[in-house]
């Protein structure tokens, strides 16, 4: 037998106050007394209460709904800032709704049209390309929106990013001072912003040192696909003696390229990944990498957009969260910068009777 739900009436006869008060305490519209909402609290934990979004946004014509949507739900850096910006809402009383535009223009509009249609009270947009032709759609609905991770020179919305230019710099000065002067930049696509500023400020630290800038390889967003590019980049080109990867899938291309050759890490070449998942830790030659600061990430998002629900009519706001870079093992001296001399061997003792050769 199927249990019936309780319904909004039954937590304001179980705690004495009318479904007006059982509703401010829950929604927080209104100022309720401390004993009101002791009674209102007990009263839901007792019969398990859970509000029915549906009727709610019929009664107030608003959906409380935070609604996500990012290129790709198969890639764990845009899964982890919909974890981030769904933790931030826990004592928001929002739900959250995610879809993905599977890296498409057309479908990200189409995806976009839907999620506006539940009203949501709020939006955070990872468009899958520069050119992000939804804002059309957003704007026109009036819906509050902030755009994360890829961002271009159209600011006219508020925005979050990692400093990208910064995220490029910090790793190519990391090889530069172990003595690499031969790096290879692995992109994703350099027809995103995010990851041109990557190049960029790998470049500039090369040009700030008085060296040519690193050669780049684009390796799409497939990892077999990026693997086999990057092997024919390899049967192509003399080796480098480090390599760069711009995103966690251009990381895991990189390894998978690197294990197809026999090469290893640092020994034969040093590897800068890009993320810093666990797994990147949990390797027998754990990988240096860069970290994105995405619960941060997630908590400036929903401040951000909070504020704009509330009403806050401010200028456009663009922040940008500083990387860090965490040295491992899979980074070290180039081979031309490694120690040439050898400890001395300490002489062999020989048995008595035995003539030395």
């Amino acid at each position: 037998m199927i249990e019936k739900a309780h319904s909004i009436n039954d937590v304001a006869r179980l705690a004495g106050v009318s479904p007006a008060t059982v509703s401010n305490v829950l929604t927080g519209r209104k100022p309720v007394s401390a004993k009101l909402v002791k009674k209102v609290e007990a009263a839901v934990k007792a019969l398990d209460y859970r509000a029915d979004p549906r009727a709610s946004m019929l009664r107030s014509g608003e959906a409380r709904i935070i609604a996500v949507l990012v290129p790709d739900l198969d890639n764990p850096f845009f899964t982890s800032v919909v974890s981030a910006v769904e933790q931030c809402l826990g004592p928001e009383a929002y739900e959250v709704i995610v879809a993905s535009s599977h890296g498409e223009e057309e479908v990200e509009k189409s995806r976009l049209k839907a999620i506006l249609a539940w009203r949501p009270a709020g939006l955070v947009v990872v468009p899958c390309s520069d050119n992000f032709q939804g804002r059309e759609l957003i704007e026109s609905s009036r819906t509050p929106y902030v755009i994360a991770d890829r961002v271009t020179d159209n600011l006219g919305a508020d925005t979050v990013s990692a400093d990208n230019e910064d995220a490029g710099a910090i790793g190519a000065r990391h090889l530069i001072d172990l003595g690499h002067r031969d790096i290879l930049i692995a992109a994703s696509s350099l027809s995103l912003a995010n990851i041109r500023r990557r190049c960029s400020g790998a470049a500039e630290a090369m040009r700030s040192r008085g060296l040519p800038e690193p050669a780049i390889v684009e390796l799409g967003f497939s990892i077999d696909e990026a693997s086999a590019r990057l092997s024919k980049w390899f049967d192509e080109n003399p080796p480098p003696t480090s390599i760069q990867a711009l995103t966690n899938f251009t990381t895991l291309s990189v390894l998978t390229a690197l294990a197809e050759r026999g090469l290893r890490m640092p020994h034969d070449i040093s590897l800068i990944g890009f993320d810093d998942y666990a797994w990147m830790r949990a390797r027998a030659t754990p990988l240096t990498a860069i970290f994105q600061p995405v619960r941060e990430m997630g908590r400036v998002l929903w401040e951000t957009l909070g504020a704009r629900i509330k009403g806050n009519l401010s200028p456009a706001k663009h922040v940008l969260l500083p990387c860090e870079l965490r040295i491992r093992a899979s980074t070290g001296p180039a081979p031309e910068a490694r120690p040439t001399t050898r400890p001395a061997k300490e002489p062999v003792s020989k048995p008595a009777g035995m003539a030395a050769c």
